[in-house]
């Protein structure tokens, strides 16, 4: 295709118009170089063969090798559908495959022929079925690949059209520059990252796919560090007005309780950036670490004030409608009482009022001023502009990329950023995640918080748990049910692209065959079991307005159990609710099973957490027994570490995803199982910026080029 690159458009490759185009961009796919970069989710482990007789009608996916056994007969059935049937075997039985509205099939197969057919078993009657099975041919001699990929996908697009446009689009890998100086890349025996992507797309064995994961991986967190690295040399060349006026002692008089000794360290840290050296402030980049419950929001509100008594303005930016609510009910009249003005501006605001606030926002006008302003992602429009902007605060930073943060502080270069995170991190991984943030760590609970008792028990107790669910309700408390996914999944025979990311992936990547507990069906069973209680279902798939009102009406009191996927890990305080029970708990990672186990003790009520979980593995037993054993966030997260390597913190450090300029992501970094790789791509950042700080030598400038295109660097900072 004469004149196509990976920078040409994605509807340059043949067969993609413009709905097909649409439906890429759906997905973050604009150019062939995006395309090249969509990575699998997972891969259908077609190389798994199993006999006929061994197999029962299980749900589960499985491949065979069968020879055709009787000719295809295509019969057209009620409304037009038409059914093909025949028979094949192994040499262990026989079964029949079925083909619904798939006619011209009866044109593919020919008695004798053999093909690797890859699905369910059904019982139909007495018989055996394969309904609508995957295939391809399969003659004796013939290597076919272990591992067939599966993509992400947008409404309007299927397997077969990311297939093709793949097709097409991987010759031009050898276009594509390689980021990585090729020093290092031989140091490291990591394959180009043409032959890895190729290797992801195109997958030969389970070693093969490890390896090449490694490479993009590795690629990911060098260029995350490199970009923070850089924004951090670009923050301290900035001068921000330094606060000078900090008598707090207002504001922590009209607080009920006293401040624990963690928190009075954290405001010390924050209020020593925002001064500076009391003529020169660089402006401060900051995260402020603690459990769930800790208190950070009373030290970003001792912030703001901060800001106040300098005559600037702050902002507080949170991820959900509700909590933003929740922070302006709990911060607006005690600002009110220090004589600060607070609006809060989120998706819901009427139209007047949005006019109002964004005038009082950027007026100099002290009659009409805005000094606080609390709000969701409204905050981040164009429209909304600050005449004195000198505080952005980011509330639930796992939330929240660098793309957002960036955002907030566009607003004014110059403004301070104070950065809440409720996932407690480990020491040795503080410095290689924030990067261009210092940490502040509370590590104390406040005084009169409750140690959440946390009991381990299997499936075989689902009847004694309804019964302490029904006890939990009828005692006055209300309760959290968390699942792993939204719907019933069957096992599906597939690896996902994690599963690739140790190193015992190399010799058999883990297959994830347990049945998951979905949200729709345990609000269900949990309707049926408890008659007369109110029960509710919240998960990410419902329109953010249904998320808030469900939310509002079990804050409320209205809705006695809620049952949700993990998008309560960022919720409402709730005080009245006692219980937390996760199902299928082996499937998250520690850290992330403490945060919702903060959503509840959150009152003055005994409160519990229940893990229901029938792993078998001792290393999934041991880290479910960790969490019954401690409430320590931070004894949590280094055990986490130990147990899973740094992917999951990662993950949270980043927003999980990183969209930047160019629509890049940073998909991988949670996926990096070890601790090592993360190391030495840290440390190689490192080296690379002591030799060549603005990354311009020959050698490094793909390597910034490729920054550029995933971050928004400013190209004063990267020549």
């Amino acid at each position: 295709m004469e004149g196509l690159s990976p920078g040409s458009p994605v509807s340059a490759l043949p067969g993609i118009g413009k709905t097909r185009e649409a439906a890429f961009a759906r997905i973050g796919i604009f150019t062939v170089r995006d395309l090249l970069y969509h990575f699998p989710t997972a891969y259908e482990n077609r190389g798994d063969i199993r006999r006929l007789a061994d197999v029962m009608a299980d749900r589960e996916t499985h491949a065979f090798l069968l020879t055709v056994d009787t000719p295809p007969k295509s019969v057209t059935i009620r409304r037009g559908m038409t059914l093909t049937k025949f028979r094949a075997f192994d040499e262990s039985g026989k079964i029949e495959i079925v083909f619904f509205n798939q006619p011209y099939s009866d044109k593919v197969f020919h008695v004798g022929e053999r093909y690797r057919f890859f699905g369910k078993f059904f019982s139909s009657g007495k018989k055996l079925q394969l309904s609508n099975p995957a295939y391809e041919p399969a003659p004796e001699g013939v290597v076919l690949p272990d591992f067939v990929p599966r993509y992400g996908l947008s409404e309007g697009l299927t397997h077969k059209a990311v297939r093709r446009a793949l097709d097409a689009a991987l010759p031009l890998l050898s276009e594509l520059p390689d980021p990585l100086p090729e020093e290092l890349r031989l140091s490291h025996g990591f394959p180009t990252v043409a032959e890895a992507l190729r290797t992801l797309h195109e997958p030969g064995n389970a070693h093969g796919n490890a390896t090449a994961l490694r490479r993009v991986v590795y690629d990911e967190l060098l260029i995350f560090s490199l970009a923070t690295a850089l924004s951090d040399i670009r923050r301290r060349e900035q001068n921000a007005p330094p606060c000078v006026r900090q008598n707090v002692s207002p504001l922590l008089s009209l607080l009920p309780y006293e401040l624990t000794d963690s928190q009075k360290n954290a405001v010390r840290e924050i209020a020593a950036d925002m001064r500076g050296d009391g003529t020169r402030a660089a402006p401060m980049a900051r995260v402020l670490v603690g459990d769930v419950g800790c208190g950070k929001t009373v030290c970003a509100a001792i912030a703001l004030f901060i800001a106040f008594l300098n005559q600037r303005q702050g902002a507080l930016l949170a991820p959900t409608e509700i909590l933003a609510r929740q922070h302006y009910e709990d911060l607006s009249p005690l600002f009110e009482k220090l004589g600060m003005k607070t609006g809060l501006l989120v998706g819901s605001t009427p139209r007047s009022e949005k006019k109002r606030l964004r005038e009082a926002l950027a007026s100099n006008d002290p009659n009409e001023r805005c000094d606080v302003i609390i709000g969701t992602h409204a905050l981040l429009e164009e429209n909304v502009t600050f005449s004195r902007l000198g505080l952005a605060v980011t509330d639930e930073q796992h939330r929240f990329g660098v793309a957002q943060r960036a955002a907030l502080k566009e607003k004014n270069e110059t403004a301070h950023l104070l950065v809440m995170s409720a996932t407690p991190i480990p020491r040795t991984l503080a410095l290689a995640l924030y990067g261009d943030l210092a940490v502040s760590r509370i590590t104390e609970m406040p005084r009169g918080r409750q140690r959440v008792k946390t009991h381990l028990i299997g499936n075989a107790m689902r009847g004694r748990l309804h019964s302490f669910i029904r006890q939990m309700t009828e005692e006055g408390g209300q309760v959290y049910v968390v699942c792993p996914s939204i719907e019933e999944q069957d096992a599906d025979g597939t690896v996902p692209l994690a599963a690739f990311s140790s190193e015992r992936a190399e010799k058999s990547p883990r297959r994830l065959t347990a049945p998951l507990k979905s949200a729709v069906a345990c609000a269900e069973e949990l309707s049926d079991a408890l008659p007369g209680i109110s029960v509710a279902c919240l998960h990410g798939r419902m329109k953010p307005a249904e998320k808030e009102e469900i939310m509002r009406r079990f804050s409320a009191g209205e809705i006695s159990v809620l049952v949700s996927t993990t998008v309560i890990e960022v919720g409402v305080n709730v005080p009245n609710a006692t219980l937390m029970v996760i199902e299928n708990a082996e499937r998250f990672g520690l850290s992330q099973l403490h945060q919702l186990r903060g959503r509840v003790g959150r009152g003055s009520k005994k409160s519990y957490c229940i893990l229901v979980s029938d792993a078998t593995g001792e290393t999934a037993r041991e880290r479910l027994r960790t969490l019954c054993a401690t409430c320590d966030g931070y004894e949590i997260a280094e055990r986490d570490l130990a147990l899973r390597g740094p992917g999951d913190f990662l993950a949270s450090a980043t927003g999980g995803s990183l969209r930047q300029s160019g629509g890049m992501e940073l998909p991988l970094l949670g996926l990096c199982r070890d601790p090592a790789l993360m190391e030495s791509a840290f440390s190689d950042a490192r080296r690379l910026l002591a030799k060549d700080p603005d990354l311009s030598w020959p050698a490094h400038r793909a390597l910034a080029g490729e920054i550029r295109r995933r971050f928004a660097v400013n190209e004063n900072t990267l020549s």
